[in-house]
């Protein structure tokens, strides 16, 4: 039997329509990631990865948008009684004793269906492993699942599976926004613009230097998802510091005025608001929209319509510690527009301070150290 690994992608289903863009971002995410490959290709409706190490290849590929999930497979023929063996030898070797197993399959099947496998390839595990104890769990409740895609021609018998991010390819519409990272909801926004498939300027800006050093943590899990070898950072020091909910949106709206700046700067077309509408007022989201409409921009809202799994992006950037500070922010009262001072606005901009990103594992230090150098 010819039987070969690879490492099996399984674009969201938003992704679809998308494949070959994605195709290339994995190209592009193994370049950087320096993992070689021997092909990337398509079957039917996932990619296939020929990657010299699997496991680093997966977890390289695994950072992208536009995945459901990444599995590490062995290739066999659509075959009924080749699935069967396969599932048997691989699954049954994978298992634990006294471990409760669930065996699913889905894909295209011909002459059979899934659920035939489904319960041929228990019986026989059952019937092979019965010294381990193994005995089939429930779709609620197992504690290894062995999962199989079919395809027209090939079933891909998983060994590893593990949790894509959603989304859509990054760079896919082929539209640029700026973003500005300035605290955790921020940041999260952020991270669901790429998300959303936006080429992305992030700026930094902050009121005061202490906040630099978490600030920079997050951004530091979010740029290696932009595809880029180096990336350019901008930050921007937003004065005077004052607490409570009312200067605080005084503080958002001297952000968004930073960026409709930079946005011209830099002729991008899109402007990415780092509020959600379940969180602020009808009348501050309107008037901000209104503010960058009459600047000749457009502006997105990537915290429309995501709700508690906001949560769930805090935990993806590094941000589970700061999950009570997220539902401070929650919480506040936003109701009033206040107007902001020009003289404010000015002043920030006169603080920029640009760094220059080598995406390693050292960007922390290295943008802290270039933000002193600066100074």
């Amino acid at each position: 039997m010819n039987e070969v690994s690879y490492v099996v992608v399984f674009p969201t289903i938003f992704s679809k329509n998308k494949i070959p863009h994605l195709i290339s971002n994995i190209k592009k995410i193994l370049k950087i990631r320096n993992q070689e490959f021997k092909s990337i290709k398509r079957d039917g409706d996932v990619i296939l990865v020929n990657s010299g190490d699997p496991v680093f290849a997966s977890s390289a590929i695994n950072l992208l948008f536009g995945i459901e999930k990444v599995a590490i497979a062995r290739q066999v023929r659509n075959d009924f009684k080749t699935i069967i063996s396969e599932i048997t030898s691989i699954g049954g070797n994978l298992l634990l004793k006294g471990e409760k197993f669930l065996v699913k399959v889905e894909g295209s099947s011909k002459g059979f269906f899934t659920k035939d496998v489904e319960i041929a390839a228990t019986s026989s595990i059952i019937d092979e492993k019965s010294s381990l104890g193994a005995r089939p769990g429930t779709d609620e409740d197992y504690d290894k699942l062995l999962y199989t895609y079919l395809t027209k021609n090939n079933a891909y018998i998983c060994i590893f599976t593990d949790k894509g991010h959603g989304g859509i390819p990054f760079n896919s519409p082929k539209q640029n926004t700026i973003c500005s990272v300035h605290d955790e909801l921020s940041a999260i926004a952020c991270y669901e613009t790429i998300k959303q498939g936006y080429e992305t300027k992030i700026i930094v800006c902050y009121r005061k230097k202490s906040e630099l050093l978490d600030l920079v943590k997050t951004i530091n899990q979010i740029i290696p998802r932009m595809l880029k070898e180096k990336i350019e950072i901008d930050f921007f020091e937003i004065k005077p510091f004052f607490t409570g909910t009312k200067n605080y949106h005084v503080f958002l709206n001297t952000v968004t005025e930073v960026m409709l700046h930079e946005a011209k700067e830099n002729n991008l077309t899109y402007v990415s608001l780092g509020f959600s509408p379940l969180i602020f007022s009808q009348n501050i989201s309107e008037s901000s929209m209104k503010n960058i409409f009459q600047n000749n921009r457009l502006p997105i809202i990537p915290l429309s319509g995501v709700g508690t799994e906001l949560y769930e992006d805090a935990k993806e950037i590094g941000l589970e510690t700061q999950i009570p500070k997220i539902s401070k922010i929650i919480k506040l009262d936003f109701k009033e527009i206040r107007k902001i001072s020009e003289k404010d606005v000015k002043s920030a901009l006169k603080t920029k301070k640009t760094v220059n990103v080598t995406v390693g594992p050292n960007n922390v230090h290295d943008i802290l150290d270039s933000l002193e150098q600066n100074h």
